[in-house]
């Protein structure tokens, strides 16, 4: 019975000793492909979201009290600078100034009859001055009536297009009362908001290049064929947002924005030693994405890592792995963290230059 048990624990012990080899060997017959991140100065687009506002836009508002007797233009046309727009019923105001040309006339005979008589010596030097002073004034009121008058027609400041109207004809309108607005819109004023990290990015490109071009993505996810330009930055960061607002200019000779748009500005932004790493070197747990290290022993490791930006098939990253590491580049689900492994190593240039994102 001895003798039994002896030689079925000697089997044993020889089963397994067989099996380990041809595991270990079937091991080291599946070779994996591993890189290493790539460190380089590289540019990436950004996307801000933006406003866009015509170059001129402003309230035509009325400037005299009366009756809305005419109106010249129609909501959506473009005007020319100087075109009539507005009449407010202009009677009173003619009166005004029919009746002050009268009295400006009377003052003005009086003036000379001093002037003759301070002449021959016989009325005060003061008298003439004084009767001078009320010829002056009496101008002065016709000045204003004039001024008043003119007041009663509106016309385009400059040339653009109508917006709709808010005041109908025969209409009783109020000084300031809203009637109109009007849009220049041959240039583009588009404003977005940009963190400080990328400001002091674009003001190191902007020393470079002196003026940066932008494009906008328009509503319809079509991109702007007019290029347009960085020109302005507020003098102050938002202290609550820590943003601070750009304004770029858009040529628009189509017409094709108009005042209240929206879209986003694309704007390269240029990196200094960014590090590279395949998206397709990454897996996902919770949120987070995560790369396998391997360690001089052909070991692999579970790290995360922190996701700067993403470009086409890459990721740029903030942290997590150095350019120095190997990380794991294809064969991610056939291993699990702690695992040996061998693997052919090929060079992160090699690796980006026709690299394509796939799913194993």
């Amino acid at each position: 019975m001895k003798r039994i048990l002896m030689l079925m624990s000697l089997c044993a012990v020889y089963c397994c000793t067989s099996c380990s080899p041809k595991t270990e060997e079937k091991e080291e017959q599946i070779k994996l492909l591993a890189t290493s991140p790539l460190q380089k100065d590289t540019t990436i687009t950004k996307e801000y979201v933006a406003q866009i506002h015509a170059y001129q836009h402003i309230e035509l508002r009325a400037l005299e009290k009366g009756y809305l007797q005419k109106i010249f233009v129609d909501e959506g046309q473009s005007v020319a600078k100087g075109q009539p727009m507005f009449q407010i019923m202009p009677l009173v105001y003619q009166a005004d100034l029919q009746k002050s040309q009268a009295e400006a006339n009377y003052v003005d005979i009086e003036y000379r009859n001093t002037k003759s008589l301070a002449d021959s010596n016989i009325v005060s030097k003061n008298e003439l001055a004084l009767s001078k002073a009320k010829l002056n004034k009496a101008k002065a009121d016709v000045a204003l009536a004039q001024t008043h008058l003119q007041f009663t027609s509106i016309k385009a400041p400059f040339s653009g297009i109508m917006d709709h109207f808010q005041a109908r004809l025969g209409s009783v309108v109020n000084e300031g009362d809203l009637l109109t607005t009007l849009s220049d819109n041959s240039k583009m004023w588009v404003y977005f908001n940009v963190p400080e990290a990328e400001y002091l990015a674009y003001k190191e490109q902007a020393k470079a290049d002196n003026v940066v071009n932008v494009k906008l993505l328009m509503a319809n996810n079509e991109v702007y064929k007019y290029p347009g330009k960085v020109q302005t930055i507020e003098a102050d960061f938002n202290n609550e947002t820590g943003n601070i607002a750009f304004r770029a200019t858009f040529p628009n000779p189509d017409g094709l924005l108009r005042n209240g748009e929206t879209g986003s500005i694309m704007m390269t932004v240029p990196l200094k030693n960014a590090l590279l790493i395949p998206q397709k070197a990454t897996f996902e747990i919770l949120e987070k994405k995560y790369v396998y290290v391997i360690d001089s022993k052909n070991v692999v490791h579970q790290r995360e890592v922190t996701i700067a930006s993403e470009m086409p098939d890459l990721y740029i990253l903030k942290g997590g792995v150095s350019s120095g590491d190997k990380i794991l580049l294809e064969g991610l689900r056939k291993v699990k963290d702690g695992d040996k492994i061998s693997y052919n190593y090929k060079a992160p240039q090699a690796v980006i230059s026709h690299l394509k994102v796939y799913s194993e």
